[in-house]
């Protein structure tokens, strides 16, 4: 071999050498937790270069060393860890052949599975309405949760929609969902809706789109309730809690429709204590929105009132969350009122008080999920900006113009909901017995 071939070899395995990380996956996403059951976990994440992902877990940082792989080599790596107990803490990491550990095992990489459906005790629910704007607003209103978060952890959270500006592209998914929920996403399950922005780049009836690809969502009823055989819509179990989310942007919202149906036929099998629906657009709103007029949103907050508020409140609803317009407004505890705000009566609010403990009470409902004993409406679609609006519909005891996020703590037949502010303010609270 000439001395120039022999100089040139040399060289290239030293720059090899003085590289290690050439061939190296990097993380560019994650990881994060999907599809949780009392047995089983999804964990997710990104990497730059294609690789075989795996996952090490345990039930402490030294004894994680189960590991766990998806098929193929991938750069959306999607793993489920299965054999585990009910409400335990598992420690992991994730990593790839070539690079075998990208995360380290400590307890910023842990979560709790969730407890034997049906289990009675204390649930903290984070839930954000249209947060996604990447910006200092939705950073401060994080930053107050954080708080509570570091003191008690939230169990799952749920996204009200357009959780990415302004189009729900995967890249506007990295700036406004990865790169600003990085530390909660590795230690709580997110459970999304879809909002009318991240629908501009997703379609439900194909399930495609940026919104689908990066959320693992049961089908098939895996995480409790009723299959609904799509993505778009689904339920899902939390110890005493039953969770509803509909899709109000891109499903029919006909009330002879698959999604009503699936829907009456969820709510017939449930046995749980709470019943806590979740989707887009707000059926009672004065705000960036208004659900009176029929041309706003294409007919949707209508849809949603006239279509589905009969089915959820026979089904003994209790809470109803909604994001689409940038302000928080909560209603009295309210039945039967389908219309437009001038067809509110008297006799469609059963409770108009505050149910603040410390002023005239709490709400007090039946339990056992009787049909039309009132829930409590509310909009939170202020998690990323407050965009005001008159403010005005007669349904709602309060409404503001205000940043912030709600935090729900249910322990057996109580449920304390609080309206937090993007400073560590308390705007709003009130309580929820059954007896």
């Amino acid at each position: 071999m000439s001395n120039r071939w022999t100089f040139w070899l040399a060289a290239l395995w030293l720059g090899v050498m003085a590289s290690p990380g050439l061939h190296a996956q990097k993380l560019v996403r994650g990881p994060y937790l999907q599809l949780p059951t009392q047995n089983s976990m999804v964990v997710r994440w990104r990497t730059d270069k294609e690789a075989k992902g795996y996952v090490r877990w345990g039930l402490s940082p030294e004894s994680a060393t189960n590991r766990v792989s998806h098929s193929g080599s991938l750069t959306e790596h999607v793993v489920q860890i299965r054999g585990l107990q009910p409400n335990t803490r598992y420690y992991y990491a994730v990593g790839t052949e070539t690079n075998r550990w990208i995360t380290p095992v400590e307890p910023d990489y842990s979560f709790i599975t969730p407890p034997k459906p049906g289990t009675s005790q204390p649930v903290r629910v984070w839930a954000i309405g249209d947060p996604g704007t990447a910006s200092t607003n939705q950073a401060n209103v994080r930053n107050t949760f954080y708080e509570l978060h570091r003191q008690r952890p939230a169990d799952l959270w749920l996204m009200l929609g357009d959780n990415a500006y302004s189009s729900g592209t995967d890249a506007q998914y990295q700036r406004a969902v990865f790169s600003v929920y990085s530390s909660i996403l590795r230690q709580s399950p997110v459970w999304p809706t879809l909002g009318n922005h991240d629908a501009y780049h997703a379609d439900s009836p194909t399930l495609s789109g940026p919104y689908y690809d990066i959320f693992t969502l049961p089908t098939l009823g895996q995480c409790g309730g009723l299959a609904s055989g799509t993505e778009a819509y689904y339920s899902f179990d939390f110890a005493n809690i039953h969770f509803v989310c509909l899709d109000s942007e891109d499903t029919e919202r006909n009330r002879d429709g698959a999604m009503a149906a699936w829907l009456r036929a969820d709510l017939a099998a449930n046995t749980r204590d709470w019943v806590i629906a979740f989707f887009h657009h707000p059926p009672y709103t004065k705000g960036s929105h208004d659900s009176d007029k029929l041309s706003d949103s294409a007919g949707r907050m209508a849809e949603m009132r006239e279509n589905f508020l009969p089915i959820l409140e026979s089904g003994g609803v209790d809470l109803v969350l909604t994001g689409h317009s940038h302000s928080y407004e909560r209603s009295y505890l309210l039945n039967g009122h389908y219309g437009l705000s001038s067809t509110l009566q008297p006799s469609m609010i059963l409770n108009a008080g505050s149910g603040r403990l410390d002023l005239d009470g709490s709400f007090r409902k039946d339990g056992g999920n009787a049909p039309h004993q009132g829930a409590i409406y509310i909009c939170a679609g202020s998690s990323g900006q407050a965009s005001g609006g008159r403010l005005n519909h007669p349904a709602n005891w309060l409404s503001l113009n205000k940043l912030g996020s709600l935090v729900l703590d249910i322990d057996g037949l109580r449920a304390d909901i609080r309206f937090m502010g993007d400073h560590g303010q308390l705007r709003d609270y009130f309580t929820i017995e059954k007896r």
